[in-house]
């Protein structure tokens, strides 16, 4: 127990000692969040602004039905096609 609390005041003195030895950080003197606000501001400026280009319009999409219908039957394709691999030939 002597042990236990020798350390626990030796880690106590060591973190005492580096906290009275270090020195305080010298606050900055302009934040540089501003700094980057203002390079931002200053290069948007700088740079006329450009016309988007006209975007095409969508294609409509395909009514609902349609689009299951062809999503089932490439899946029945799929499933035909699967099955034709798995099957053995006839004849053996």
């Amino acid at each position: 127990m002597r042990r236990f609390l020798a350390g626990v005041g030796f880690a106590m003195g060591l973190a005492w000692l580096f906290r009275w030895r270090r020195k305080p950080q010298p606050t900055p003197a302009a934040d540089p969040a501003e700094e980057l606000k203002q390079k931002l501001a200053e290069s948007r400026a700088a740079v006329p602004a450009a016309e988007p280009d006209p975007q095409p319009e969508p294609e409509p999409a395909a009514p609902l039905d349609e689009r299951r219908q062809a999503v089932h039957d490439r899946a029945r394709a799929s499933i035909d096609e699967m099955r034709d691999r798995t099957t053995p030939p006839e004849g053996e």
